[in-house]
């Protein structure tokens, strides 16, 4: 079965074809992240405007690497939510238009547990059911027990910034690129590589022995502000800040997530969203793991499948196949992660 997937939740602009879930005929981005750059961040109405520019020339790229035309493709999948509304009304009246025109069902998809099923689309064994599901992002920190497709249970999540959110302006206040994430990961690189036995336990691990499945970053965001404030910084003290940031988040992620990990007891660890890209937080899973939990099967999804794509929306709507008439879909920014679309 393949379906065509339409991504446009936020700054990127992404269509991909997917074949019976788990194998990618093509995946195309359109990124306005140079954009977004400039301004220090996304304003809403800019990212609109250029998924509006981009979302017929993506679609289009898509069909052709797939090297397949509209009659081969068997249903659409559409982002529905969260994200910003202007950029979801690109994606989802499109998706719209082209559901009449071909005469295809369409298929509405959150995106937030979309991202999970990144994991389908590596080369990996598909994962095992249950599975401890750690969804990642710029404006989300969740945790959801997977029974089965379409069968999440959400266990904790963020109650103020998200990691992505920490690592974004952390950045800003270090003078340091949009994207905030990778920004710090470069700079932490550098410092880890010219101190590697340095101890990284500066900066707060905020509600890390409480005994729940949340999490808190706006207190770390205050502790760097007060850190850096009315000083000029030198290259290698932004170094050794963005490393001990990078270090209390990523503690703060896998203490908690392997306790939920032993708790529930499942077959298969996954991380999924941008922030899953940071090659730390994977080292240390793989590390803590293999230390501390025993046998359990973590997946991490190729970088290029962490960050905003389709190709994981077309997977999630072939493993949750619930098409709805198209009048019926509707923009929802609002979306939590085991919301209904």
């Amino acid at each position: 079965m393949n379906i065509l997937g339409i991504e446009s939740s936020c700054d990127e602009t992404a269509a991909a074809v997917v074949e019976n879930g788990t194998k990618i005929l093509s995946n195309i981005v359109a990124s306005s992240a140079d954009m977004h750059a400039e301004s220090g961040g996304i304003i809403p109405e800019n990212a609109a405007r250029q998924q509006i520019k981009s979302i017929i020339p993506v679609i289009t790229s898509a069909l052709e690497k797939a090297k397949i035309n509209n009659e081969k493709i068997e249903a659409i999948a559409v982002t529905s939510g969260p994200g910003l509304i202007g950029s979801l009304l690109v994606g989802i009246e499109t998706a719209k238009t082209l559901s009449l025109l071909w005469n295809k069902p369409i298929i509405p998809v959150n995106h937030l547990s979309a991202h999970i099923y990144a994991n389908w689309l590596s080369d990996k064994k598909s994962p095992e059911f249950p599975a401890l599901a750690l969804v990642v992002s710029g404006g989300h920190t969740d945790i959801v027990l997977m029974k089965d497709h379409g069968k999440l249970e959400w266990i904790g999540g963020t109650r103020d910034d998200a990691a992505g959110e920490a690592f974004d302006k952390t950045a800003r206040l270090l003078g340091l690129p949009y994207p905030g994430g990778p920004a710090i990961s470069i700079e932490a690189e550098k410092y880890m590589t010219k101190n590697p036995k340095t101890k990284l336990s500066f900066f707060p691990r905020p509600i890390i022995n409480e005994k729940n499945y949340d999490w808190s970053f706006s207190g770390l965001k205050t502790a760097v502000l007060n850190e850096v404030k009315d000083r000029e910084l030198n290259n290698e003290e932004k170094q050794k800040i963005a490393a001990e940031v990078q270090e209390a988040i990523v503690d703060v992620l896998i203490k908690k997530t392997l306790r939920a990990v032993q708790e529930y007891k499942p077959k298969s660890l996954l991380l999924a969203g941008g922030v899953a890209a940071n090659i730390r937080l994977k080292e240390k899973f793989e590390s803590a793991i293999s230390e501390h939990v025993g046998k359990i099967n973590l997946f991490v999804p190729p970088i290029k499948l962490c960050t905003d794509n389709a190709a994981y929306i077309a997977s999630f709507a072939y493993f949750n196949h619930s098409p709805v008439p198209w009048q019926k879909i509707n923009a929802n920014p609002q979306l939590t992660i085991t919301g209904q679309v």
